[in-house]
């Protein structure tokens, strides 16, 4: 399909006020030229939700800020824990402020967004290891955030869908906390890039492949770290036992084919996986709610998927393989 005629709006705009990938600037001066073009062309207005609350929880390292969105006054609701995106190096609560409070609103769950530690200064298995560690102190003490433990799911966009793949097979791997779904919004999910996906979606529609490859070298400690799974979560010898999942994808993003390979890994190894393509859309659509249909169609989609798995029935959806856009088993 082409670009949707409002993502080819929204792109100009972002290609316009943001930076062009600089190998010599540090991660701090990314983070602030990236925050400062976000605040121009991220929509401006943020829908009000019942409570919101910062607060710090400990950590490995140190500790991690988080920020809670409750949809309503009383307890008891189920948990989404949030990782941003950002390629581990830019973004942070703020960032992805907008997307919390309409999932808080669509899905009717406490979010928590995890403020991890990020690259350059921090690189893996720190932002990981946060992530991880948040989740597990979440899921112990969720009646201080006025959450219900034993209904809990990971959201994450970009590399934020990175980490909720990577704390799904830590969860597995160390015996716990139990997560009853994830949620994998164009994630990356290996090092190799070298998908047709990589190849093929060039300029013109924001993030560009050699601009992914310099947030893996921001990211990656050491050379062999992108293979380690808790890196790349593809490369995991196994993807049998995570929770179910849903997992977003768009046309035009250099991380589309990566995405939906592993969707099938865990669709062939049994875990109950919904893949949905968003055509005409590119990396970093959902961000646009309110004035980008897609976003708005997908945040509706999320949102049904959590209530879903989150319900006391645990209704987890079929595969999207009949659903316009679908991608197919």
């Amino acid at each position: 399909m082409p670009i949707d005629p409002q993502a080819a709006a929204i792109i100009a705009a972002m290609e316009k006020e943001f930076p062009a990938l600089d190998l010599t600037v540090s991660g701090t001066e990314m983070r602030r030229r990236i925050k400062e073009a976000g605040a121009k062309v991220l929509p401006a207005e943020a829908e009000p939700v019942a409570r919101v609350e910062n607060r710090v929880i400990p950590g490995p390292h140190g500790d991690i800020p988080v920020r809670v969105y409750s949809p309503t006054e009383e307890d008891g609701a189920p948990l989404v824990v949030l990782f941003h995106g950002g390629g581990w190096v830019v973004c942070d609560l703020d960032s992805h402020d907008g997307i919390c409070r309409a999932l808080c609103n669509a899905s009717g769950c406490v979010i928590v967004s995890v403020d991890y530690r990020l690259a350059p200064e921090h690189r893996f298995p720190i932002p990981a290891e946060d992530c991880y560690a948040a989740t597990a102190w979440l899921s112990a003490n969720a009646g201080l955030v006025g959450a219900d433990a034993s209904r809990m799911a990971l959201v994450g966009d970009s590399a934020g869908g990175n980490l909720a793949a990577v704390v799904a097979l830590m969860a597995r791997d160390r015996g716990g906390p139990e997560i009853a779904a994830q949620v994998l919004v164009y994630p990356v999910t290996d090092r190799s890039a070298e998908t047709p996906s990589h190849r093929s979606t060039g300029e013109g529609y924001f993030l560009k492949s050699a601009e992914v490859m310099w947030y893996w070298d921001q990211y990656l400690a050491k050379s062999d770290d992108g293979a380690h799974p808790y890196a790349s979560p593809l490369r995991a010898e196994s993807v049998a036992g995570l929770p179910p999942a849903l997992i977003i994808t768009a046309e035009f993003d250099p991380l589309r084919d990566e995405g939906e390979a592993y969707g099938r890994r865990m669709e062939e190894a049994g875990v109950p996986t919904a893949v949905h393509r968003y055509e005409g859309m590119f990396h970093s659509f959902l961000s646009f709610g309110g004035v980008l249909d897609a976003a708005d169609a997908a945040t509706a989609e999320i949102a049904a998927h959590l209530r879903a798995a989150l319900s006391p029935a645990r209704d987890v959806p079929a595969p999207l393989t009949s659903a316009p856009g679908a991608v197919p088993s």
